[in-house]
């Protein structure tokens, strides 16, 4: 353990919302929810004024609707988030070499590392006010949590602490009693498996955790799991800030005896090796956010499809319909003689995906029979005739999408549906804006 709280977390509070509101006047100040608008669909990020009707991440989207139905939900513009976190990036990467980014959103640095700077406790508390106001000017608008510990897990256990738009500290010595009250889901890597598991156990706090035996721990847990949340539940986190990952991935493949045909059959063993991916990302305390399948026919013709969320998870159901969608996309009537399932891209920090799986599209490669060379490749998608390869993607008019009218000027998308699209003319710099409905084949309006 460190002997200063050297160890900074930022997060962007409420970030994929904060974005809309940034970027949508007549959106600031009132509840937004960002996510996939589907039946499946989920909530990816909630504003803090829908957070006060019970709207939170990862939540289905048709119960947000239920809380909170006079909110703006909205499909998510992954290019203006990355346009803001690479702005917040390069900020952190002033303050040092060492920046481990995890998501869009949030980061580690280790302030001991680089130029020689005080890692005296109230430096450190200045230094961190100093760089949200920076995030504030440079994204013009956005705020910040930024937490400041002796560890990783306590760095980012300061900035939950500090949410939203604040500065917290735990000093080096206090680290124990610090978490002791907080419940069990606070420590990394426990989630609602480990948390049922540990609820036979009388487990509701770290202080219960604290409680327990490594041994017992061990036993409910496995060794991996145990002896690491034993560590943890007493803050004891020697894990390094890390600027680059070693890539890696987690798959499992068989090669069948005999060709399988069954479909049925294939959808139990795509299950099986979901739950295997599932339980080996759980002992590792990762989240992935690529799906990957590989699929080899009798005549040796191999497909490789991945397929990459807008969030990360380590959920047995989530990579389990993927790998279906995926596999099940081919042409499987002369059967299967190897079937993989794979996960990779890895965090160490959940994030609900910002779309919903069917709505994002997925590598294909296909190996041409016999010959070890690249067939085709671009992005798969299932329309309602059935699969279709697109090898650029084309997006609609769903709410919340940047379009230019040709008299009108730039605005967004407030609604569609019936061959009509209602846009709100407004952006960043502007007053809230005039709504207009048009024609869904308009020629003055477009996507930008």
């Amino acid at each position: 353990m460190r002997s200063t709280a050297s160890i900074l977390h930022l997060d962007l509070d409420a970030f994929f919302a904060a974005v809309e509101q940034r970027d949508k006047p007549s959106l600031r100040g009132k509840p937004v929810v960002v996510g996939g608008l589907g039946h499946r669909g989920v909530v990816s990020t909630a504003s803090y004024e829908a957070r006060r009707f019970g709207c939170h991440s990862a939540m289905p989207m048709h119960e947000a609707r239920r809380l909170c139905p006079n909110a703006a939900f909205l499909t998510g513009r992954f290019g203006a988030y990355r346009a803001a976190s690479e702005i917040v990036m390069g900020l952190l990467h002033e303050l040092s070499p060492l920046v481990e980014p995890l998501s869009l959103d949030e980061a580690f640095v280790d302030l001991a590392a680089g130029e020689p700077r005080s890692l005296a406790s109230d430096d450190l508390v200045a230094l961190a006010g100093r760089l949200r106001a920076d995030v504030t000017a440079a994204t013009e608008g956005l705020t910040a949590s930024v937490g400041l510990g002796s560890s990783k897990f306590m760095a980012k256990l300061a900035s939950e602490l500090a949410k939203p738009d604040g500065v917290r500290l735990i000093e080096p010595g206090t680290e124990v009693a610090t978490i002791r009250s907080l419940p069990a889901r606070a420590i990394p890597g426990v989630g609602p498996a480990t948390m049922e598991k540990l609820g036979r156990l009388g487990v509701r706090t770290i202080a219960d955790v604290q409680a327990l035996s490594e041994r017992e721990l061990v036993r409910e847990l496995g060794k991996a799991a145990g002896e690491g949340l034993h560590l943890l539940a007493f803050a004891r986190d020697d894990r390094p800030v890390q600027a680059e990952r070693e890539t890696k991935s987690i798959s499992v493949e068989d090669t069948f005896e005999h060709d399988v045909k069954d479909v049925a059959e294939l959808g139990r063993l795509v299950e099986r090796d979901a739950a295997v991916l599932s339980e080996r990302l759980g002992a590792a305390r990762l989240f992935a956010r690529t799906v990957t399948v590989k699929v080899r026919l009798p005549d040796f013709t191999t497909y490789t499809r991945s397929q990459t969320l807008h969030g990360a998870t380590d959920r047995r159901e989530v990579i389990a319909r993927l790998a279906r969608e995926l596999v099940f996309g081919l042409d499987l009537r002369e059967g299967v003689r190897l079937l993989g399932v794979g996960v990779a891209s890895f965090t160490e920090v959940a994030q609900e995906a910002l779309f919903e799986p069917d709505a994002v599209g997925a590598v294909v490669e296909e190996t041409a029979r016999g010959s070890g060379e690249p067939g085709v490749s671009g992005v798969f998608e299932d329309g309602g005739d059935g699969p279709t390869l697109r090898l650029r993607d084309r997006r609609g008019f769903v709410p919340g999408a940047d379009v230019t009218h040709a008299d009108l000027g730039p605005g967004w998308v407030w609604g569609s549906g019936l061959g009509r699209v209602t846009v709100r003319f407004e952006t960043r710099g502007t007053p809230p804006g005039p709504v207009r409905t048009f024609s869904l084949d308009d020629p003055a309006l477009t996507l930008t």
